[in-house]
């Protein structure tokens, strides 16, 4: 590694032209982020005209900048109204919105900053570090890891399910039905389309997404509640900046869901989603206060949020190591950079480290930038909390329904997201997790094709479990996570008998 390489690639990310569109991406981002339904994906598809005649390492800059700038805007949304911006913002919803209802909303968005911020940070060491390592060993993954590892992050969610872990597989097996919508990719039969060419492609998760969390939201709202059951929406915001003690809960499981969610991003298909989620799942399997999940744990904020940011930026490594996209926003970034003139793969390291090193400190900027932007941003954006319930709740709806709209310009998404609205009040009064069956929805569809090829080139499906020590390391693992909830119970009787028999 030859560092005056680096030093030139910090200067050349410092320029002023390139630090205009730095701070525009980040800008723009945050934006789409926080906007339901949009994403990473289509801000950067959106600007793909405008790079057209740029400078290719200005291109790059633009589009990375948009897209953990969304990453970082999609929280906000989750943390205020319990509407991920996208997939990879679900897991904020889980403690962000319970803190925001417990008077902390600046608290938890200014510590879901600082947890991006480091969990980039970390990413980028390890970019640095571990790219071209990483992405040899991703090429380890074929059909059968795939699907192990799949599994062991549909296993891990479920187990979060404490004490009602038969309503998470209900909820897991809904979202793998889910997935299996569309036309069988392997024998070309139309699934349960019931003839409407719209649902040819299959249900856009997004969509399901948006109905759930935000129409769901604002349905539950309308019923009327007991007095013991009326949610306290805080309207006393309180310091817009988090305590000693909440900065001392989330350093460890920060620097733990980091290197976790880089590594996941690396592997390509993987992304945010699963990232936070399982980094969710583990933080909540390791703490020592696992009853205040879900309940405005700062732990369950942070976690997610620096997997989420980490794997963004692992994301990247596929794409510019083998020309492999490691997301749905890295596909569109991999074909504006051909179209610029970029052509990814394992030459671009030698052939143009500029470049690479430039993109490497840019990001560095970038997050830092993305900090200042979101925690400035956090008096203006917690206003909507004193906007009053007839108004938020008219505009939670229409901007849900231009979500769900731009997704597909089709008016049976319309139907979709009422349908998912109805389901997610329908879960929210059951009592059933959510997350299995978002997790399971998003996944699906891969998971159904790999453990299909793997079948064949195996030749049986018993055979996929120990295919590799890869395979036979994730499917223990999975055996773990699902065994983990009686193991704890057990060993909680136990001791409790013990106790008892010492007294």
């Amino acid at each position: 590694m030859e560092w005056s390489i680096i030093i030139d690639g910090l200067f050349t990310a410092l320029e002023p032209m390139n630090m205009v569109w730095l701070i525009f991406g980040a800008l723009l981002g945050t934006i789409v982020g926080i906007l339901p339904g949009l994403g990473p994906a289509t801000g950067v598809a959106v600007l793909i005209p405008l790079t057209f005649g740029m400078n290719p390492v200005s291109a790059l800059i633009l589009m990375s900048s948009i897209y953990y700038g969304a990453l970082f805007g999609g929280s906000r949304s989750s943390i205020l109204i319990n509407t991920p911006g996208d997939g990879s913002s679900i897991a904020a919803t889980f403690d962000g919105y319970p803190m925001t209802l417990k008077g902390q909303a600046g608290q938890a968005m200014s510590i879901a900053a600082m947890a991006s911020l480091f969990g980039g940070i970390m990413a980028i060491f390890g970019f640095i570090f571990l790219a071209i390592p990483l992405a040899q060993f991703a090429l380890n993954f074929g059909p059968a890891e795939y699907f192990m590892l799949f599994l062991f992050t549909l296993s891990a969610v479920v187990a979060l399910s404490t004490g009602k872990m038969i309503k998470g597989f209900v909820a897991m097996f809904a979202g793998l039905a889910i997935s299996t919508v569309g036309i069988d990719l392997q024998s070309g039969v139309h699934r349960f389309t019931f003839g409407v060419p719209h649902f040819t492609d299959g249900i856009n998760f997004i969509v399901i997404i948006i109905g759930i969390y935000a129409l769901g939201e604002v349905l539950y709202n309308m019923f009327p509640k007991k007095k013991g059951q009326q949610p306290k929406n805080n309207q006393a915001i309180g310091s817009k900046w988090f305590t000693k003690e909440q900065w001392k809960r989330s350093l460890g499981p920060i620097l733990r869901s980091g290197p976790l969610g880089f590594f996941l991003g690396v592997l390509p298909g993987s992304g945010g989603t699963i990232s936070s989620l399982l980094a969710y799942s583990t933080e909540k399997q390791l703490s020592k206060r696992k009853d205040e999940f879900g309940k405005g744990a700062v732990e369950g904020l942070v976690a997610p949020e620096s997997a989420n940011s980490s794997a963004a930026v692992g994301s990247l490594i596929p794409m510019l190591t083998m020309g492999i996209p490691g997301s749905g926003t890295t596909a569109v970034m991999l074909g504006a950079l051909v179209m610029i003139g970029i052509t990814p793969g394992p030459l671009l390291f030698e052939n143009s480290p500029d470049l690479v090193w430039t993109l490497i400190n840019s990001m560095f900027i970038g997050n830092l930038i993305l900090v200042i932007i979101n925690i400035l941003m956090v008096g203006m954006l917690i206003k909507v909390l004193r906007t009053p319930a007839n108004v938020l709740y008219p505009i939670v709806l229409v901007l849900s329904f231009i979500g769900a709209y731009t997704l597909g310009y089709s008016t049976i998404d319309f139907y979709l997201l009422i349908v998912a609205g109805l389901l997610g009040l329908l879960m929210r009064v059951l009592d059933y997790p959510v997350a299995p069956m978002i997790l399971a929805l998003i996944v699906g569809g891969e998971m159904e094709q790999n453990m299909r090829r793997a079948s064949i080139i195996y030749e049986s499906p018993q055979a996929i479990f120990f295919a590799s020590p890869i395979a036979i390391t994730l499917f223990f693992l999975t055996l773990l996570s699902l065994s983990y909830p009686l193991i704890l119970k057990l060993f909680k009787w136990r001791k409790g008998t013990g106790r008892g028999a010492s007294m």
